[in-house]
């Protein structure tokens, strides 16, 4: 089934993600693009970006939506004219959107060893040292990279730095949830993050705190 996991996180926020399996063609049927994302999805030389890129417009109609409700500012940041917000994200074979009636942020990333090679470059390392080998600090690392991912999506403030102004609290991997601190402009604000694993990918989402988003 294309459609790989729906989550209902709250009454107002949805996850929805898909495994691309399909064409390009088995996609794009049926399915009409603004002339802007014609000539995005034209100009993508990668086979599986371009499949990816359709498979979201799919995700959009499990959501409800069509292409022309969406449109992107001018930091490349997608919005849906109905004023509910969406991220999205696209890894190899997976991609996934979230839609709520607040700031949302997401992203999937592969489980890759290439991430120890980064990692100085967006958390202290130090923060790490009791891991019990090398496959849990990837796992962890990759969540980290996630939920600071998510975040900076969420924020799309420009100048917002992985290592310099998110916090992502720690957490064991059975908690499935975390929280993320930003201090950015001499401000500081806190968010909720959920991850999930599954086929050797991770997908983490954020949401402002919920506590936050009651006031």
């Amino acid at each position: 089934m294309p459609l790989f996991k729906t989550i209902t996180v709250d009454q107002h926020t949805k996850v929805f993600i898909w495994k691309v399996e399909e064409s390009f063609e088995w996609l794009a049927e049926g399915v009409d693009l603004t002339k802007h994302c014609q000539k995005r999805v034209s100009g993508m030389k990668s086979e599986i970006h371009r499949r990816g890129f359709m498979s979201i417009r799919h995700l959009m109609a499990e959501a409800g939506y069509t292409d022309s409700d969406l449109y992107y500012d001018e930091l490349g940041k997608p919005h849906l004219k109905d004023e509910k917000y969406i991220s999205i994200t696209h890894s190899f074979n997976f991609t996934a959107i979230i839609i709520g009636d607040d700031h949302v942020g997401i992203d999937i990333e592969k489980q890759r060893d290439k991430i120890l090679k980064i990692a100085n470059k967006f958390t202290p390392l130090d923060e790490y040292h009791t891991l019990a080998n090398e496959d849990a600090l990837v796992r962890k690392l990759t969540i980290v990279w996630g939920a600071k991912e998510a975040v900076y999506k969420l924020m799309a403030e420009p100048g917002l730095g992985f290592l310099q102004h998110i916090n992502v609290t720690d957490f064991d991997f059975e908690d499935t949830k975390t929280t993320a601190k930003v201090t950015f402009n001499g401000k500081q604000s806190w968010y909720d993050i959920d991850f999930l694993e599954f086929e050797n990918f991770t997908c983490v989402y954020a949401r402002p705190l919920k506590k936050e988003r009651s006031k």
